[in-house]
């Protein structure tokens, strides 16, 4: 099965048009272009983009492909807007996450322009090529997706949308992310297995209900878990029901997909927070008390804070703090 991975910034930098601040770079369309083309192209052709586009191109982007679903992450400091006709059938089902800035479908004043805004998501079958068009300074995901297993779900309407924070898309996310960072060394079952968790996980979208039972969803629901740990780790409230109830998802099921890679959610937690008080100790200016940090990174006291810290890394914060960094953190376990 066909899978690549491109990064904007990574070992095929063609797919990249950032320009930087300063200008646009010379070639950043066409080396775009010939980087989608190389790696991605197949199945899923570029439209024709206008002058204004090409000309002014400054886009950071990573697209991965894993069977006939193509991921595309996409920061356009510029504008992008395609033109001409568009010709021919797509049956294909796209998604939009919009993070920052406006995707809009269709012809500008057409009938059934679609306009996506920050924090929403756009789930749709496309019968056919349509333009598009995003406003500077947007920051997307789009999904390209089999239409035969997707646009059942849709209804009538065949679209459905709704808020990009919602428990079902930060699965959809967290999973995506993951096949950036593992699709080059995946064999034929593995690629099997994400391209599937991709479809679920589209499904559940659609649906607006994750089935936390299917055991194929257990990675994408600890990567789920994880990130939004990561973005609450000073919040007291912080636990495994906490997540659980952000991701819609039972308890239990919560602990057994972090017990399927060997972790529980408790242990992430201590570990997270352990690693950043670390970096904390070691900041050039403006440390924290050890007092400071326990309670910062809510550790129930000083005491408990200098246990689990001696238990993770070999030695006390004070001892640590003393010791210097240069050489990397001694005891790391």
């Amino acid at each position: 099965m066909d899978r690549t991975g491109v990064e904007a910034d990574g070992s095929t930098p063609g797919l990249s048009g950032d320009s930087g601040p300063s200008g646009t770079e010379p070639g950043a369309f066409d080396a775009f272009r010939s980087g989608w083309e190389t790696e991605i192209g197949d199945g899923f052709p570029l439209p024709t983009f206008s002058p204004a586009t090409t000309r002014d191109f400054r886009v950071k982007s990573r697209a991965t492909k894993v069977g006939d679903v193509a991921v595309t992450d996409l920061h356009g400091a510029s504008a992008i807007r395609t033109e001409g006709p568009l010709n021919g059938v797509e049956d294909q089902v796209r998604m939009y996450i919009v993070q920052r800035g406006s995707w809009t479908l269709g012809a500008p004043l057409a009938r059934g322009e679609q306009t996506v805004p920050a924090g929403q998501f756009l789930i749709r079958h496309i019968g056919r090529p349509l333009h598009f068009e995003t406003v500077p300074d947007t920051r997307a995901k789009v999904l390209v997706l089999p239409a035969a297993m997707l646009k059942p779900l849709l209804g009538e309407r065949q679209s459905v949308s709704g808020p990009a924070d919602s428990a079902e898309v930060r699965l959809l996310v967290a999973h995506s992310n993951m096949i950036y960072e593992t699709v080059a060394g995946l064999g034929a079952a593995g690629v099997q297995a994400a391209h599937s968790t991709l479809i679920e996980l589209t499904k559940a979208v659609a649906r607006r209900q994750v089935d936390d039972t299917e055991p194929q969803l257990a990675l994408a629901l600890a990567q789920a878990a994880k990130d939004l740990a990561d973005n609450h780790l000073t919040d007291p409230e912080l636990s495994g029901t906490m997540l659980a109830r952000e991701l819609n998802v039972s308890v239990r099921s919560l602990q057994r997909a972090f017990a399927a890679a060997g972790e529980s959610v408790t242990a992430y937690i201590r570990q997270r927070r352990l690693e950043e008080a670390r970096l904390a100790l070691t900041a050039p200016s403006g440390r924290l008390s050890v007092s400071e940090l326990a309670a910062h990174w809510q550790f129930a006291d000083s005491s408990h804070f200098i246990r689990a810290f001696k238990k993770h890394y070999g030695r006390t914060p004070t001892d640590y703090a003393r010791s210097g960094t240069s050489s990397g953190p001694p005891g790391l376990q």
